[in-house]
């Protein structure tokens, strides 16, 4: 079986490309270089494909700076540090998660691939309205109207495995799985060697997962950052 694995980088779509090569598929990995803020997630998606056997990695370019709209896309947009808040963050990315499934759709039917994998998460998240499980759930009804493949008989599986789990859960499942963590890169606004600024909403996620779950906490912080 093969499947397309959207790979950010950074932890949780590690932890599903683990699991997708855990039941048996034939990994073929696609991250997008939309304009975030930093390359550092993309080389990292590089390092995770290869440490867990992806049999083939791509990597999109399309640029969303051309819109702005979200602090990861728009330099004039400072990334949040004060902590976590109630509501939509300014880190959303208006329609990403959409587009990047959108893409994944279209490798998917080139290789006659049934499956494609994503590492949202609707527990310990941002609040995004695209990670939602009816969203994904309406994604892969529309994808199954949409295709070719779908229409003549083959339809596709969207596989969301860690969308109801904790952040150390998804932590405890990787570690099992072999995932070297110290790989990623979470933060939306790493350094160039992908040190992590250990204050945005994304660095304090992942940091209680790690401290929730035990263990050693990987990551690597710039020199003088806050990092509780």
């Amino acid at each position: 079986m093969q499947a397309v694995v959207l790979l950010s980088g950074g932890l949780d779509s590690a932890t599903v490309l683990a699991i997708a090569r855990s039941e048996g598929f034939a990994c073929y990995c696609l991250s997008v270089d939309y304009g975030q803020r930093h390359r550092a997630e993309l080389g990292a998606a590089a390092r995770v494909a290869k440490s867990l056997g992806a049999r083939e990695h791509r990597v999109v370019t399309l640029d969303l700076t051309v819109f702005g709209g979200s602090a990861l896309t728009d330099a004039s947009i400072p990334v949040p540090v004060e902590g976590i808040k109630n509501g939509i963050p300014v880190t959303y990315v208006p329609a990403r998660n959409t587009i990047m499934l959108a893409l994944a759709l279209a490798w998917a039917e080139v290789l006659a691939a049934r499956h494609i994998f994503f590492g949202a998460n609707a527990v310990d998240y941002s609040g995004y309205p695209d990670c939602r499980p009816e969203y994904m759930r309406a994604f892969e009804t529309m994808a199954n109207l949409a295709t070719k493949a779908a229409v003549e008989g083959a339809p596709l599986t969207l596989h969301t495995p860690i969308i109801g789990l904790a952040k150390a859960d998804i932590i405890r499942r990787g570690r099992a799985l072999g995932v070297d963590y110290a790989l990623t890169v979470s933060c939306y606004q790493a350094d160039g060697d992908g040190r992590a600024c250990g204050r945005c909403d994304s660095c304090r996620l992942r940091r209680a997962g790690f401290e929730a779950a035990g263990g050693a906490d990987p990551t690597r912080y710039q020199a003088g950052e806050a990092q509780g």
